[in-house]
C-alpha cells in the first residue's frame, strides 16, 4: 500500500508517513494550503491576543496609578515618615484677625517631569493628626507694641521645629502671611510688625526665611490661594487621562494669538462667611470690556499666574477672577437688613404718627423670620419689636435692593465687574454659609437644586417657631446647629439664594453647584494654595539633580509601556521568517526527491496524476 509523506513544512529528518486510506481526499489535495493557512491564522490570533493582553495590562496599570493618586489624597491619614531623606517640608503661618495658625506641609522628591507639580500634603504627626497649632489673639493686636511680635509667634515656630527633622530646617521654607486684621492697620504699623519678624526669627530658627517670606497679602491673593488649594486637592491641575473627564478650551494669557489648548476644567469657589462673600473662578477665554473704565477695574480683579516650575512652559498658566464683597456675608447682611428696618420704621412712625414696632402689641412684621417668632432690634437706646411671618418669597423681594445691582453689562454685586461664566461647562463649590444654609437645618447639602432648595426653604419659613423648637429639642437638625441658626435660617436661605442667582447671575436651572464643608473629607485651607504657589520653582532643583535618572526613566517607560506594538510587530516578523525558512526547507526537500520514483513524487504532492494509471 502507498503512503503519503508529511514533510511539506518540515526538514527531511522530521518527515513521516501515514496511509492515505485513513485520510480524507480533501486533506490529501490541499494539505499544504491548509497547514499554511492554519499557521498564519494562529500567528494573527497570537498577535491579536498579545496586543489585547498588553493593552489591558498597561491600561489597567494607568488606571490603577490614577486611582492610587486620588486614593492617596482621599485617605491621606498616615503619619509622615520623618526618617525619609527624600521628604521635603514647608511651613505657612496664617496670621488672621482673631488668631494665628501654623501649618506644616510635606512632599516627596519631585519626579523630574517639569510638567508636573509638587505633590504637597499636610504633615501628620505620630498620632496621624495634622501638624497644626493656633494661638490667640490676632497679630494685629500688637500694632502699638511691635517688639513683642516675635515672642508672640515663637510658640508656633517651636511647635513646627519639633516636628520637622532637624537636618531639614535649613532647607525648609517658612512663610508668615498676614490677612484681614493686618490689612486695616496703617502701613507704618504693618512695616514695624514685619520688621520685627524679619529681624528676630532668623536669630532663633534655622528655617529658610527671607524678606519676601513675611508680608500682608491682599484679599485677591488670599482668594487665588484658596482657588489653587481647592483645585489641587480635586486633581484639576493634572494631565487629561480619561476621555470622560471634563475639559475646557483655554486661551493662554499672553499668547492669545496661538491656538487654544484643551486641559482639565477647574472648579470655581463661592465662600460666604459672616462678614464677606467671595467668588473665584478661572476665565479660560480672552475677555472683552464694555468700556475702558471697566477694563481698568477688571485688572484689579483678574489674576494671571504660572504654577509651573518653568516660566517658559504655559500649560499651567491660569487666568482667575477673584472678587470679595464686604458686607455680603450672612451676619453682616442681616445687620444691614435690620438697620434698614429700624431706620425706615422709625421714620414712618414719625410721619404717620404710628407706634409700629415700638411696643410688643404692635410688632413690625418681618417676612424673613420663621412664623410667629418674636425678636428685637436695639439701637440708640430704642427697641424695635419684631414678629416673624415666614414669607420666603416676600423676604427675597425685600432683600433684592441690597444686591446693589446696576444696569451695566457683566456686573454682579455692587455693580462690580464679573467676566462671563460658561454655565453649561462649569463647576462650582459653595463653602461656609452656602453649606450651612443647605445642610444644618434643611439637610440637603451636596448637589444643589434651586427648585428643591426653594421648596424646602418656603416650608421651613412657614413653619411655626414652636414646632421648629420642638424639632430642635428632639435633635432632628445637624449637631452643630444652634438656636441662632434656627432663628435666622429663613433670612440666610433667602440671602444665599439671591446672592447666587441674582447677584452672581447663575440661572435657576444651574446643576453644577456642590455645597460642601470639606473636599475629600479634608478642610482645605488657603495656606495649601500659598505653599504650592510659592514653592513652584523648587522642582527645578530636583530636575537638575535627577536629569540622567529622569531621562533614563522616560526611555524605559517609552520602551516597555508605549512600544508594545513594536514588540508585537517584531514577533510577527520573526514568525513569518520562520515560516519562510520552513517553506524553503520544503523546497530543498522536494528537489532531493526528484531523483525518486514518480509515484513517490505524486504521493508527496498529493495531486491526482493523470500520467499514472491504475487504482491505488
Amino acid at each position: 500500500m502507498g503512503r503519503i509523506s508529511i514533510s511539506c513544512l518540515f526538514p527531511a529528518s522530521w518527515h513521516f508517513s501515514i496511509s492515505p486510506a485513513g485520510c480524507p481526499r480533501i486533506l490529501n489535495t490541499h494539505l499544504r494550503q491548509i497547514i499554511v493557512i492554519s499557521i498564519l491564522a494562529a500567528a494573527v490570533s497570537l498577535l491579536y491576543f498579545s496586543v489585547v493582553i498588553i493593552r489591558n495590562k498597561y491600561g489597567r496599570l494607568s488606571r490603577d496609578k490614577k486611582f492610587q493618586r486620588y486614593l492617596a489624597r482621599v485617605t491621606d491619614i498616615e503619619a509622615t515618615d520623618t526618617n525619609n531623606p527624600n521628604v521635603n517640608y514647608g511651613i505657612v503661618v496664617d496670621c488672621g484677625s482673631s488668631g494665628s495658625r501654623i501649618f506644616v506641609y510635606c512632599w516627596p522628591r519631585h519626579n523630574g517631569n517639569p510638567h508636573d507639580l509638587l505633590d504637597i500634603r499636610q504633615m501628620r504627626d505620630k498620632n496621624r493628626k495634622p501638624v497644626v497649632m493656633k494661638i490667640k489673639p490676632g497679630i494685629s493686636e500688637f500694632a502699638t507694641s511691635p517688639e513683642k511680635v516675635s515672642d508672640y509667634i515663637s510658640p508656633l515656630l517651636n511647635f513646627a521645629a519639633e516636628h520637622v527633622p532637624r537636618a531639614k530646617h535649613k532647607e525648609t521654607p517658612l512663610y508668615v502671611l498676614c490677612t484681614a486684621g493686618m490689612r486695616i492697620l496703617p502701613e507704618s504699623q504693618q512695616s514695624a510688625i514685619l520688621e520685627d519678624l524679619l529681624t528676630d526669627i532668623p536669630v532663633h530658627f534655622d528655617f529658610l526665611f527671607s524678606d519676601s517670606h513675611a508680608e500682608v497679602i491682599s484679599g485677591k491673593q488670599e482668594g487665588v490661594y484658596a482657588w489653587i488649594g481647592i483645585n489641587f486637592v480635586l486633581g484639576r491641575f493634572e494631565h487629561i487621562e480619561d476621555d470622560d473627564e471634563a475639559v475646557v478650551e483655554v486661551n493662554i494669557p499672553g499668547s492669545e494669538s496661538s491656538e487654544a489648548i484643551l486641559r482639565k476644567r477647574t472648579a470655581g469657589i463661592l465662600d460666604m462667611g459672616g462678614v464677606s462673600t467671595q467668588i473665584a473662578y478661572e476665565v479660560p477665554k480672552t475677555v472683552s470690556f464694555a468700556s475702558s473704565q471697566q477694563e481698568e477695574i477688571a485688572k484689579n480683579l483678574l489674576a494671571e499666574f504660572n504654577l509651573g516650575c518653568d516660566v517658559h512652559q504655559t500649560e499651567h498658566v491660569y487666568r482667575v477672577y477673584v472678587a470679595t464683597f464686604l458686607g455680603f456675608g450672612g451676619n453682616a447682611a442681616r445687620q444691614r437688613y435690620e438697620d434698614r428696618i429700624f431706620a425706615n420704621t422709625i421714620q414712618k412712625n414719625r410721619l404717620l404718627g404710628k407706634q409700629t414696632g415700638l411696643i410688643p402689641d404692635t410688632p413690625y412684621l418681618d417676612p424673613c423670620l420663621p412664623l410667629d417668632i418674636k425678636d428685637e432690634i436695639q439701637q440708640n437706646g430704642q427697641t424695635l419689636y419684631l414678629r416673624g411671618t415666614g414669607d420666603f418669597d416676600l423676604c427675597r423681594e425685600t432683600i433684592q435692593p441690597f444686591m446693589n445691582k446696576t444696569n451695566e453689562t457683566q456686573t454682579s454685586l455692587n455693580g462690580v465687574y464679573q467676566p462671563p461664566i460658561h454655565f453649561q461647562n462649569s463647576e462650582f463649590y459653595g463653602f461656609s454659609e452656602f453649606y450651612y444654609c443647605t445642610e444644618d437645618v434643611l439637610r440637603m447639602g451636596g448637589d444643589y437644586n434651586a427648585a428643591t432648595f426653594t421648596k424646602a426653604a418656603k416650608d421651613y419659613c412657614a413653619t411655626k417657631w414652636s414646632i421648629l423648637r420642638e424639632r430642635f429639642d428632639r435633635g432632628l437638625y445637624a449637631s452643630h446647629a444652634d438656636l441662632h441658626r434656627l432663628k435666622y435660617q429663613c433670612f440666610k436661605s433667602a440671602w444665599m439664594f439671591e446672592v447666587f442667582h441674582r447677584g452672581f447671575s447663575f440661572p435657576v436651572n444651574y446643576k453644577n453647584l456642590k455645597t460642601a464643608l470639606q473636599v475629600y473629607d479634608k478642610e482645605v485651607q488657603w495656606t495649601l494654595g500659598a505653599i504650592l504657589y510659592r514653592t513652584r520653582f523648587l522642582p527645578l532643583r530636583d530636575i537638575q539633580q535627577e536629569t540622567f535618572r529622569a531621562s533614563h526613566a522616560r526611555w524605559r517607560g517609552f520602551s516597555f509601556v508605549y512600544n508594545h506594538y513594536l514588540f508585537s510587530g517584531c514577533f510577527l516578523v520573526v514568525l513569518l521568517a520562520i515560516l519562510l525558512y520552513l517553506l524553503r526547507l520544503r523546497r530543498i526537500h522536494r528537489w532531493t526527491l526528484r531523483g525518486g520514483s514518480a509515484a513517490t513524487l505524486w504521493l508527496e504532492e498529493g495531486l491526482a496524476s493523470q500520467k499514472i494509471a491504475g487504482p491505488l
